[in-house]
């Protein structure tokens, strides 16, 4: 089968690069960095969301459906930095060339991931590929890339069931939990930057792990409407995540399974 790669990223303001943009002086806590990040934001639009280009990538998180079974991990810090992480997710695309499945992915997850590639030298050629590289495949990405808004190689959920209108796009949490799905557990996007001040940065990973196979769940129903699953096929593949989860045996998972169990 064509692996299927579901991935999801949390981000923080980026202390460092608002300093540099804004000449301000290393004594100041990275708080209060944030926190005029956040003032002049409000004054502009009305809202602390910082720009794409500002948001520093802590974690990312995957889901991998493949030959060799499901299985769900994530690059996140300490352990690795943020150029680290983005070049290791972009270089799991190159080893694969995975089927991408996102939830606003198109409209934050990889716009942040190109600016903050950017920013650290990644090299990403297969992600990038558009019909025109020296892959033997190369012509089939002219008509079916990552990078276009209308090609399925990259299938962000959100944008598709919403036809592309912006007024349209629903929750993925309130959709999972009206499919009987766990949705969100722990906390939310914008509870990341506290937790990350708080030192929870496991708490923040867990909580991207879960929304990763929420998201692959979703994208299970999605096949089986298109015709893609039958309901026999849908119900088993079902069973074996639920399975390959409560293996595990890790906490937020037995969370995750208590609360689907639950729905």
């Amino acid at each position: 089968m064509t692996p299927t790669l579901v991935f999801d990223i949390e981000t923080i303001p980026d202390i460092q690069g608002i300093r540099n943009l804004h000449g301000l002086e290393a004594s100041l806590a990275d708080a209060e960095v944030a926190e005029l990040a956040f003032q002049k934001r409000r004054a502009q639009n009305g809202t602390d969301f910082l720009p794409l280009h500002l948001q520093r990538i802590v974690v990312i998180s995957c889901a991998l459906r493949s030959d060799d079974g499901f299985r769900v991990w994530s690059l996140a810090e300490p352990k690795l930095n943020e150029g680290e992480i983005a070049q290791r997710f972009f270089s799991g695309i190159e080893k694969y060339t995975p089927q991408l499945v996102s939830w606003n992915g198109g409209g934050f997850d990889l716009p942040v991931l190109h600016y903050r590639g950017l920013i650290h030298g990644v090299v990403a050629p297969r992600y990038w590929e558009m019909g025109e590289g020296d892959y033997r495949d190369s012509r089939d990405f002219k008509w079916n890339n990552y990078i276009s808004r209308y090609h399925a190689r990259h299938l962000d959920l959100m944008d598709l069931l919403a036809m592309y209108q912006p007024r349209g796009a629903a929750p993925l949490d309130q959709l999972a939990k009206l499919m009987g799905l766990p949705g969100k557990l722990g906390m939310d996007g914008s509870a990341v930057w506290q937790a990350w001040q708080d030192g929870k940065i496991d708490e923040i990973r867990d909580y991207c792990e879960t929304d990763v196979v929420n998201t692959y769940l979703v994208y299970l129903r999605f096949q089986l409407m298109r015709g893609a699953l039958s309901a026999a096929e849908h119900e088993t593949e079902i069973v074996f995540v639920r399975g390959q989860l409560a293996e595990t045996k890790q906490k937020h998972w037995e969370e995750f399974i208590a609360a689907w169990n639950g729905g």
